[in-house]
C-alpha cells in the first residue's frame, strides 16, 4: 500500500507541474515574440527576410499599378515599404499574413507592392518621375519600416501608416481604405469609434522623474536657447506604453540623453491646456487631433523654432528610440532633410 500511495502521489504531482508548465511556457514564448513586449529585439536581424511570394510583381511604375489594380477589380494599391534585416517587418509579416482572414482580404481589395527601403530598382512615380527605390522611400518619408501606403484608383494617397501595425489595426486601415471611410473622416476618427469608454483612456499615465510638469507653455517661438521638444501622447490602460516606460524609457542610455531634451507627456484624449510650439492655446486632445495622431505611444520631436523634425507613431523600442535621439541631436535633419535620407547615410550606421 505504501508504494501504491507513493505513486499515486507522485503522479498527482506530476500532472499539477505538467499543468504548471502548460499554462506558464506559452505565457513565455509569447511574452519573448510580442511586439510590445520589453523582450522585443528590435536590433537589426542576423539573416535576411523575404517579401511573401503573393505580393504583386511590379515594373514599380505606378500609375500602370493603378490601372491593373482598377482591371482586377482591387479598391486600391497598397505600397509596403521594408528592408531585409528589420525585426518590425518580420514581426508585421509573422503576425498579419499568416491569419487566413486577413491575408485573403488584403488579396481581394489591393494589389500590394513591395519597395525596398535600399534598393536600387527604378521606380517611376506618380509624376513620371525616375527613381531609385530608395530615393523613393526618402521621398515618401518612409522613415522607419514598415510602411504602409494606400492609394485609391485614382492614385492619391489616403492613408500612411509607419512601423509595425497589429492585425486589429491592419484589418481596420484596410477596411477604412476599401470602404472609402477617408471621405468623411480621419483614420484617428474612424479608430476611436470602436475604442473602449473614454474613462478607460483618460486613467492614470507612468511618469519619468525627466517630464517636465505642467503647465505646458511649450511656444519655442519666444524661447531663446531652448532644447528640442520631444513630446510622448499617451493614453491610459495602454499597454505598448506601459512596455515603452518599463523598457527603453527606463535604459540608462536613454536617461541619460533625455536631459538634451524638454521632455513633455500628455494625455491624447485629455482636455489639458497647452500652448503649443507654434503659440496655439488648445487642449491636449485637440492638438493630437491637429496632429492626426491615432496610435498611442506617438512621439514627436520639435525644433528650437517649433517645426516638426520626426514623430514615431508605432511601437518603438530601443534601437529604434537611440536612432531617433541620434538623428535630432546630430542635427540630421539639417544635413541630410529627413530621416530616412539620414539613415542611408554613413553618418547614421
Amino acid at each position: 500500500m505504501g508504494i501504491n500511495r507513493l505513486f499515486i502521489t507522485a503522479s498527482i504531482l506530476l500532472k499539477v507541474f505538467l499543468l504548471i508548465s502548460f499554462l506558464y511556457i506559452p505565457i513565455l514564448y509569447a511574452d519573448s515574440k510580442s511586439i510590445d513586449s520589453a523582450n522585443f529585439d528590435d536590433f537589426p536581424l542576423k539573416h535576411a527576410i523575404e517579401n511573401p511570394a503573393w505580393f504583386k510583381l511590379s515594373f514599380l511604375e505606378l500609375k500602370v499599378d493603378i490601372e491593373e489594380a482598377k482591371e482586377n477589380n482591387k479598391s486600391g494599391v497598397l505600397l509596403y515599404f521594408g528592408q531585409k534585416r528589420c525585426p518590425y517587418c518580420k514581426k508585421f509579416i509573422d503576425d498579419n499574413f499568416t491569419k487566413k482572414d486577413v491575408l485573403k482580404y488584403v488579396k481581394a481589395n489591393f494589389d500590394v507592392i513591395g519597395i525596398d527601403v535600399r534598393g536600387t530598382k527604378t521606380v517611376v512615380d506618380f509624376n513620371n518621375k525616375e527613381l531609385s527605390e530608395r530615393e523613393f522611400a526618402v521621398q515618401q518619408k518612409a522613415n522607419f519600416t514598415p510602411t504602409l501606403i494606400f492609394y485609391n484608383l485614382r492614385g492619391q494617397m489616403i492613408l500612411k501608416l509607419v512601423g509595425y501595425q497589429s492585425p486589429y489595426r491592419f484589418r481596420a486601415a484596410m477596411e477604412y481604405a476599401r470602404d472609402k471611410h477617408y471621405t468623411a473622416e480621419s483614420f484617428r476618427d474612424y479608430l476611436s469609434r470602436a475604442k473602449k469608454d473614454l474613462t478607460d483612456k483618460l486613467a492614470g499615465l507612468n511618469k519619468q522623474n525627466y517630464f517636465s510638469p505642467p503647465p505646458f507653455k511649450l511656444d519655442r517661438r519666444k524661447v531663446k536657447n531652448a532644447k528640442p521638444l520631444m513630446v510622448f501622447f499617451e493614453q491610459g490602460n495602454c499597454h505598448a506604453c506601459d512596455v515603452l516606460h518599463t523598457g527603453p524609457l527606463m535604459n540608462f542610455k536613454t536617461k541619460k540623453r533625455m536631459r538634451f531634451f524638454e521632455v513633455v507627456q500628455l494625455n491624447m484624449w485629455a482636455d489639458t491646456q497647452i500652448v503649443t510650439p507654434k503659440g496655439k492655446k488648445l487642449t491636449a486632445k485637440k492638438w493630437a487631433e491637429k496632429l492626426n495622431i491615432n496610435y498611442a505611444p506617438t512621439l514627436i520631436v520639435f525644433d528650437k523654432q517649433g517645426n516638426e523634425i520626426i514623430r514615431a507613431g508605432s511601437v518603438v523600442h530601443f534601437f529604434r528610440l537611440s536612432k531617433i535621439i541620434s538623428y535630432v541631436l546630430d542635427q540630421g535633419y539639417k544635413k541630410f532633410g529627413n530621416y530616412r535620407a539620414w539613415r542611408m547615410s554613413s553618418t547614421s550606421q
